[in-house]
């Protein structure tokens, strides 16, 4: 059933706006605005974090046990095809691209500077630095919106997911440090597997050579952050020059994405071959 709710989700995000009516995140910020505003719940930023993503956690995992025991647990497929599509990140990276792409074509690169602060909030002081930030941007968001959610919906189910993308929202979203500094610790040991399969999947798609000689000493090193090491481990696959003017940077970006579509395809054909063995 997994696999099929893997498919089901790749069609339900390129092919409807049913994500968007899913994925809304009031129900949960207005906890957040409660724990944040309540003392007792700033004193204890880990309690406040069991609220905010474990409770939740176990309420689906109650339901979800519920559901298996009926119908032979075919209820439970339109609530891990919720709970997946749910956790898959907000926003279409392509789309939130394009005005950059557009100023970047016409070698504006005062535009490119403004459009990337405005879209992609990003930061640059030169342009061969811009441009290597969006790059940057590209890999992260296809790795923390698709790739982490999968792994982890692979592995250990919807239980999972829905953690990691409410700890993935407490970490952009919460306004107390300590509540956040918690969370993104904890999402840092979500990230530390599916980073380096991902990275792994670069180099089986890419320059198995150029990923080896960049990242084989920091593989397996706990403190780098995975953002750090998705963007060394793609640009390295890809052979992505820092500075390209106009086109040239264009297809950097493409060349880029269609790397991300081949690792993507590699890891559906990994998850199909253990559906089967399984």
């Amino acid at each position: 059933m997994s696999f099929l709710v893997l498919l089901l989700a790749v069609w339900v995000e390129k092919f409807s706006a049913g994500r968007q009516r899913i994925q809304q995140d009031g129900w949960w910020l207005e906890q957040l605005r409660r724990v944040e505003a309540a003392p007792a719940w700033q004193a204890a930023p880990w309690l406040s974090l069991a609220r905010l993503v474990l409770l939740p956690v176990l309420l689906l995992a109650l339901l979800l046990w519920l559901l298996t025991s009926v119908a032979y647990g075919w209820l439970a497929l339109p609530v891990h095809l919720l709970v997946l599509i749910y956790a898959l990140g907000r926003g279409d990276v392509l789309a939130a691209l394009g005005p950059f792409r557009d100023a970047w074509r016409r070698d504006d690169v005062e535009a490119a500077y403004l459009v990337a602060a405005r879209d992609l909030d990003l930061q640059a002081d030169a342009p061969d630095e811009l441009l290597a930030r969006v790059q940057g941007y590209l890999l992260w968001q296809a790795y923390q919106s698709f790739f982490a959610v999968i792994f982890w919906y692979a592995l250990l189910g919807p239980a999972a997911v829905l953690a990691y993308r409410l700890l993935a929202l407490t970490t952009e979203r919460a306004q107390q440090t300590a509540l956040a500094e918690r969370a993104q610790q904890l999402r840092h040991g979500f990230d530390w597997l599916p980073a380096r399969v991902l990275a792994s999947s670069f180099a089986l798609v890419g320059d198995f050579v150029a990923v080896s000689r960049a990242l084989l000493h920091e593989l397996l090193n706990w403190q780098i952050p995975a953002v750090r090491l998705i963007e060394h481990a793609g640009r390295a696959a890809a052979n992505t020059p820092a500075c390209a003017p106009g086109e040239a940077g264009l297809h950097s970006l493409d060349a880029l994405w269609q790397m991300l579509v081949r690792s993507a395809l590699l890891w559906y054909a990994g998850f199909a071959v253990w559906t089967l063995l399984l």
